[in-house]
């Protein structure tokens, strides 16, 4: 099983009153990963997988511990840990090599823009996933 890996950097303005990264920021620490997971790995040149949009149906997180802003980047791994006809979950740990700030997971839906509905996973797209799957680990609570 793969684990995707990005690099996120922080920002000044990540930063709340109290010195460390808002909780809230946590979520676009997810979000760019997951981007940069589904859409910039999608199968193919020029492949449509991934492209229609999807929703996220859900999010799971714990905080584990605080992260002070700084000016390396944090490590955000994800996985998939469930493939189903119409959506899928992703678990992510934000951390650096020797301690986790955060475990967390996500629901997300494939989404038709233009019919304005919820779409399966097609073929390809499960075979993309597929590697990057642990059913082992189930989101945030399970470690």
């Amino acid at each position: 099983m793969a684990r995707h890996i990005y690099q996120c950097p922080l920002r000044w303005s990540d930063m709340d009153a109290f010195g460390h990264v808002n909780n809230v920021v946590f979520l676009r620490y997810l979000e760019e990963a997951r981007i940069d997971f589904m859409f910039r790995l999608a199968p193919g040149d020029g492949s449509p997988s991934f492209s229609g949009g999807s929703v996220v149906a859900r999010h799971e997180i714990d905080y584990v511990r605080p992260l002070v802003h700084r000016h390396e980047p944090v490590t955000v791994e994800s996985w998939v840990t469930k493939i189903g006809a119409a959506s899928l979950t992703i678990a992510y740990e934000i951390k650096d090599p020797d301690q986790v700030y955060v475990r967390a997971s996500t629901v997300v839906v494939p989404y038709d823009l233009a019919a304005a509905r919820p779409r399966r996973i097609s073929a390809e797209e499960k075979s993309f996933l597929q590697e990057y799957l642990d059913d082992g680990v189930e989101g945030a609570l399970a470690a």
